[in-house]
Order: structure tokens, then sequence, then C-alpha cells
């Protein structure tokens, strides 16, 4: 199995930025815990990380279109700020027609209020929110072993 990681706006900055809600750990750190958890699990992963809307958008295309060579069989992604308010990312993730996980290391449910909704939810299995860098684990579990969809919150 073949699976994308996107890291969204910020996420450059964990390990520096709040680490009282985002961890210590540096991004990394993180896709190193990612990379060899895809090895133990036989699966390869691609890892990306943007500022930018439109790079992370190219980047799904280029990845999740059914003609490209390039193409994965899942994606696993931490849309940052862009949960709220990008229908884009939305609308691209959906276009795909991969199973997708969203991700957030902070529990975004629990948060001030701009925080609580997601735009990009209703087009992916699942969200895990609050389980810090494992839940980027968790996700990568969940598309091995083809767990079903679970409600989003």
């Amino acid at each position: 199995m073949k699976i994308l990681v996107i890291h969204g706006p910020n996420l450059n900055l964990l390990g520096a930025r709040q680490p009282e809600i985002y961890g210590t750990l540096t991004l990394a750190d993180i896709n190193t815990a990612i990379e060899g958890h895809a090895k133990k699990r036989g699966a390869r992963v691609t890892v990306f990380q943007s500022n930018s809307e439109g790079a992370i958008i190219d980047t799904i295309h280029r990845y999740g279109q059914k003609e490209s060579e390039k193409r994965h069989d899942a994606l696993i992604i931490n849309p940052a700020a862009l949960t709220h308010y990008s229908i884009a990312i939305r609308d691209a993730i959906e276009g795909v027609d991969i199973p997708a996980i969203e991700v957030h290391l902070s529990d975004i449910h629990a948060r001030e209020e701009f925080r609580r909704h997601s735009v990009i939810a209703p087009v992916c299995r699942q969200q895990i929110a609050g389980h810090g860098w494992r839940g980027y684990l968790e996700a990568m579990d969940a598309l091995v072993d083809g767990s079903p969809p679970k409600i989003h919150p």
C-alpha cells in the first residue's frame, strides 16, 4: 500500500510553536515515526508539507488521480488551519476517490469555537483528533487494515 501523508500550514514549526498544544516533536521527528511505522506495516509513504493551499491541492491531484503513474492508495491529511474553510482541499480529496483520513495533533473539538468545524471531515473516512503524533500512526493502521469508516464527531 502506498500512502500519501500531507501536513498543512505551520506544521513546519512543530517543536517550537505552542508545544503545550502541539507537543515538542519536530515535523522531522514525526515524519521519521511515520516512515518507520509504514515500514513495519509493509506500506510505503510519501510525505509532503506546505503552507500553500494550492500546493496541497496539486499534490492531492498528482498522487490521487487514477491515471497518474504516481497514484497512491490512500491519503492521511492534517490540513491544519485549512481544515475550517478550504472547500478547495475538500473538493480535491473528493475528486480523487482514494480513502482519506483527517488527522489533528490537538483535539480541535475542545479548542476555540472556530476550530471545531471541519469542512474536510465529510469527505474522509475518519477524523482522528487529539492523539498527538500517534494519530498519524492510528490513521495508517486503519488504512492498512481496511478498517470501516467511523462516524465523524
